[in-house]
């Protein structure tokens, strides 16, 4: 294995996580944001109404997305697991 085909395949790998991550993580990040607009608007500064809402938008996240997820998660290491032979 060469140092090439190695960053290749890290950088591959980090891609993938990032595609995989990003439904998630933008969900949560923009009822973070409307959540905090809320806040300062209304000035009601409660812990819980910040948690509860972001939790909802990730299992909300994970449902709508999750299959899509899985399907790219599947790929990329049944990918991995056919190219074990061009590492020796």
């Amino acid at each position: 294995m060469t140092g090439d085909f190695a960053t290749q395949l890290l950088t591959e790998l980090l891609w993938t996580a990032l595609l995989i991550a990003a439904p998630l993580l933008g969900l949560t990040l923009l009822v973070g944001l409307i959540i905090s607009i809320f806040q300062v608007v209304t000035q009601v500064q409660e812990m819980s109404l910040v948690f509860v809402p972001k939790i909802l938008a990730a299992i909300v996240a994970l449902a709508v997305f999750g299959p899509w997820m899985l399907k790219k998660l599947v790929t990329f290491s049944a990918n991995l697991i056919e190219s074990i032979p061009r590492y020796f």
